[in-house]
C-alpha cells in the first residue's frame, strides 16, 4: 500500500488545495500518470501518482485545503481491489397535490378548469365540506388581490468564488507587503545595442533552435551577472540572519489565463543567451499546459517580471517571498534622447527594482542597477 500525499510547491507553501480527482477507486493507475489537480498560490497543476496499482481510497474530496505532507489517497501495488459498493439512493418525489374535500360535480370541474382555479384552496359549503357551484362563483366575484409592488431596479452584476489559485495568490501577496518593507528605485536603460544584437540574429536564432529571440534572456543574463557582484540581493531572511544563497536561480513570472505562476530558472548566470531563452520558452510553456514539476517553482533566488510584454512602461512588483529583491521588465520602445547634445533616436526601456529595505539600502539597490545598466548598454555578447 501507498501513500499519496500533498506534495510541497513552494518553499513558502504550506498548503494545497485538491481541485480535481483523475481517478476513482478502484481504477488502475500506472507510476507517474497523473491522479489529481492542485492549486496553490505557485502553480495549479496534475500531481502523478507516486506507484503503479489501483486505487484504493480516496481520503480527500474536490475543493479541499490541506496542509502538504496530508495523505490523500492510497494505491494498492499489490493487485485491483474493488471500490466499496455504492448504495442507491432513492429519488425524493414531491408529494401529490391534495385533493379538495368531497366530490366535485362536472360543472363546478368545468368552471375550475376555465377560470384555471386550484380547488384545493377553497373552502366547501356543500356535504361534507363539498365545492359547489355557488362556491365558485363567490370565489370569482371576490375582487383580485392588488399586484405586489414593482421590486427596485437591480444593478446588473454577476458574482462567482475566487479560484484557489487567486485566493492563494492573494494570501501570498498580502504576506509578502506585511513581512516586507518595500521600496522601489526605477532606472532608464538604453537596450540599443541588445535590440540590434537581436534584429541582426533574429531570423538565425529561429531556424536553429525554432523558438523567438526576445529581449528576456538578455536581462536575465545582466541581472545574473549584477547578483554575483552584489550577492546581498540573491540572499534571503530568516529571522534576524541573513541567508547567502551561492546559486543564482531566477524566478521568471509567467501569466496565465487565471493567476500567475513563477518557475525558475536554475544557474542562470552559467547559462548563454541561448541557453536562458530555452529555458524560459520550456518553463512558459509547460507552465501554461500546466505540467511543470513541484521542484521547478521552488528555490528561487531573485525574480524578474516582465510586463513590458503587455505593454506597460514602468510598475512596482511585489516581492516574491522569502526572496529580498525582484525587477521589473518595461516595454521597449524608441525614444528621441539627448548625446552629446544632439537628438537621437534609441531603443529605451525603464527597469524597475523592488527591495526590502529591512536588508538592502537605496544605495546598494542603485548600485545593482547601475551594473545590469551597464551590462545592457555595453552589450557585445554574440547570441549563436
Amino acid at each position: 500500500m501507498t501513500d499519496v500525499v500533498m506534495p510541497q510547491m513552494g518553499e513558502s507553501i504550506v498548503e494545497g488545495t485538491l481541485t480535481k480527482w483523475l481517478k476513482k477507486p478502484g481504477e488502475r493507475i500506472e507510476r507517474d500518470e497523473p491522479l489529481f489537480e492542485i492549486s496553490t498560490d505557485k502553480v495549479d497543476t496534475e500531481i502523478p501518482s507516486p506507484a503503479a496499482g489501483v486505487v484504493s481510497e480516496i481520503l480527500v474530496e474536490e475543493g479541499k485545503t490541506v496542509g502538504i505532507n496530508t495523505v490523500v489517497a492510497r494505491i494498492e501495488e499489490a493487485g485491483a481491489t474493488t471500490a466499496a459498493p455504492v448504495v442507491p439512493v432513492a429519488p425524493v418525489s414531491s408529494p401529490p397535490p391534495a385533493e379538495p374535500s368531497g366530490p366535485l360535480s362536472p360543472l363546478v370541474r368545468k368552471l375550475a378548469r376555465e377560470h384555471n382555479l386550484d380547488l384545493s384552496q377553497m373552502q366547501g359549503t356543500g356535504a361534507g365540506g363539498r365545492i359547489t357551484k355557488q362556491d365558485v362563483e363567490t370565489h370569482l366575484a371576490q375582487p383580485a388581490p392588488p399586484p405586489p409592488p414593482a421590486a427596485a431596479p437591480q444593478p446588473r452584476t454577476r458574482t462567482e468564488p475566487l479560484s484557489p489559485m487567486r485566493i492563494k495568490i492573494a494570501e501570498h501577496m498580502v504576506l509578502s507587503k506585511r513581512t516586507s518593507a518595500h521600496v522601489t528605485t526605477i532606472h532608464r536603460v538604453d537596450m540599443t545595442k541588445v535590440a540590434r544584437m537581436r534584429e541582426r540574429y533574429k531570423a538565425d536564432f529561429q531556424a536553429a533552435y525554432g523558438f523567438s529571440l526576445t529581449y528576456l534572456p538578455f536581462l536575465v543574463r545582466a541581472a545574473a551577472a549584477a547578483l554575483r557582484h552584489f550577492p546581498l540581493l540573491n540572499a534571503s531572511l530568516d529571522g534576524s540572519n541573513i541567508i547567502y544563497h551561492n546559486d543564482i536561480n531566477i524566478g521568471i513570472a509567467v501569466a496565465l489565463e487565471n493567476g500567475l505562476i513563477v518557475p525558475v530558472v536554475r544557474g542562470a548566470d552559467e547559462k548563454n543567451v541561448a541557453g536562458l531563452q530555452r529555458a524560459i520558452v520550456d518553463l512558459a510553456t509547460r507552465a501554461r499546459s500546466r505540467q511543470l514539476k513541484p521542484d521547478e517553482v521552488q528555490g528561487g533566488t531573485f525574480s524578474i517580471t516582465n510586463f513590458g510584454s503587455y505593454g506597460s512602461l514602468v510598475g512596482t512588483p511585489i516581492i516574491n517571498q522569502p526572496q529580498v529583491a525582484i525587477m521589473g521588465v518595461g516595454m521597449v520602445e524608441k525614444t528621441p534622447v539627448v548625446i552629446d547634445d544632439a537628438i537621437a533616436i534609441r531603443s529605451i526601456c525603464l527597469l524597475s527594482l523592488s527591495f526590502d529595505h529591512r536588508l538592502i539600502d537605496g544605495a546598494l539597490a542603485d548600485q545593482f542597477m547601475t551594473k545590469v545598466k551597464q551590462v545592457l548598454e555595453a552589450w557585445s555578447e554574440e547570441v549563436l
